[in-house]
């Protein structure tokens, strides 16, 4: 494994080109850069070279601790808000996402405000569902993921939509994703 040292410069401009990491490099930087990043980040955003939204959208991954280990990790956001390309109303989902790690894990702050970033974002239930899902898993790389959005209705229609990357390894314990299907006052 080649090992990169870099600094809150460069952290930046890989996070703007969303460049993805190879397995078999590695980036290293001291603790002061994460502060030093988030420093670069906002002067970004009040020169408007920077959206506060795309701000908010930036993932980050950290080395997985167990790569030994088959394991499954889930988020679950029982307060998702989208917008409706339609009609700009908000649109309300429970997500829950699960995934096998390979080198690296999202880190869980970064996931929280990425999540929250599509407050501003309008798109049908089917794309942001299944592009949520396909950006963690090219940019994360892990075994496996799947994703499971769960809409409260508008209109009277639930809509759930799940993705999977593909079937899940060989001996991964997979819990249900325990939501049940909207059913309604009855």
């Amino acid at each position: 494994m080649t090992r990169f040292v870099i600094g809150p410069d460069v952290a930046l401009r890989l996070a703007g080109d969303r460049a993805v990491i190879r397995a078999e490099h590695q980036l290293l930087a001291p603790t002061l850069v994460r502060s030093q990043l988030l420093s670069l980040l906002y002067q970004a955003v009040r020169r408007g070279e920077v959206t506060k939204q795309d701000a908010e959208a930036q993932l980050d991954y950290v080395p997985n601790p167990r790569r030994d280990a088959l394991y499954c990790v889930r988020f679950a956001a029982p307060e998702f808000t989208s917008l409706c390309p339609v009609t700009g109303q908000p649109d309300f989902a429970h997500l829950v996402i699960d995934y096998a790690p390979g080198e690296t894990i999202v880190e869980s702050k970064s996931l929280k405000l990425f999540l929250a970033s599509f407050r501003h974002h309008c798109g049908f239930h089917e794309d942001v569902t299944v592009g949520i899902g396909q950006r963690l898993f090219a940019e994360m790389g892990p075994q496996w993921l799947r994703i499971g959005g769960y809409w409260y209705p508008r209109g009277g229609i639930p809509i759930d939509v799940f993705w999977q990357s593909g079937p899940p390894p060989a001996g991964l314990w997979l819990p249900e994703q325990g939501v049940p299907s909207y059913r309604g006052r009855g």
